[in-house]
């Protein structure tokens, strides 16, 4: 059985099919020795290198990712690497003996909060696609209090980039005239999307928590720099909404 080549590599866990799609255009990927292309079909017998490195040849067992829950603390990047020695949220994750841990979105180096990583490329891509409408949920600490017209402009929409972005919902929490909490949920999950959306209506963001990511919570008592691996439950929780079928019964 054949497949594209970016979702083959996705599956293998070697990274996210976004990823994978640029490396085949800046022609780091190769198949039975010749530079591949976007689309190209691949199967188990195929000899595909990235970077001129092989990668193994055997799948994971088909529709059994790994998923862990990680809660971000400040001060940490969602990059593997970094020119400026900062701390990444890769450094705390559970060590692999193949493939790796890909991650679900990002969280900017000042928001904390419920990060997703799975050992399936395809998986983390279907999680992040806009046309699955994954709810991503965050409590937010503005600086003053948002006015009645404020919070109306966010439900109704504003543009970001030239296009029409708003949060699904808004509820006010617990605060004051200075300080007040915001739970806010986005289904786009664009780049510091709920920091600009605050900022289009001119309040500034002070503190920003993701407390969920579609159907799974951050658990409140998961310390930051603290992990938990999914059990089957959540997994199957999770395909329900993305599409992908999911047989695990829990680790």
């Amino acid at each position: 059985m054949t497949e594209r080549l970016q979702k083959y590599l996705a599956r293998t866990g070697v990274g996210s099919r976004r990823e994978i799609e640029d490396w085949i255009r800046a022609g780091r990927v190769s198949v039975d020795g010749q530079t591949a292309t976007l689309g190209l079909k691949v199967d188990e017998s195929s000899r595909i290198a990235i970077d001129g490195t092989n990668i193994p040849q055997q799948l994971p067992a088909s529709g059994q990712p790994r998923a862990i829950l990680y809660h971000k603390s400040v001060g940490e990047i969602c990059s593997r690497n970094d020119p400026k020695g900062r701390p990444s949220v890769f450094d705390r994750l559970p060590a692999l003996k193949t493939g790796r841990w890909v991650a679900v979105g990002r969280l900017d180096f000042n928001t904390t909060g419920l990060l997703l990583f799975t050992t399936d490329g395809d998986f983390a891509h279907r999680l992040m696609h806009p046309r699955f409408g994954m709810e991503r949920e965050y409590l937010c600490r503005i600086r003053g209090e948002a006015s009645p017209a404020q919070i109306e402009k966010l439900t109704k929409g504003v543009l970001l980039d030239g296009q029409p972005c708003r949060f699904e919902r808004i509820r006010a929490r617990s605060g004051s005239s200075t300080h007040r909490w915001y739970e806010v949920v986005v289904r786009e999950g664009r780049n510091r999307e709920v920091r600009r959306l605050w900022a289009a209506v001119d309040c500034t963001v002070s503190r920003l928590i993701r407390v969920r990511y579609g159907p799974i919570r951050l658990p409140r008592d998961l310390r930051a720099g603290c992990c938990v691996e999914l059990d089957g439950d959540d997994l199957r929780r999770l395909s329900s909404v993305s599409g992908l079928h999911v047989t695990q019964t829990g680790r």
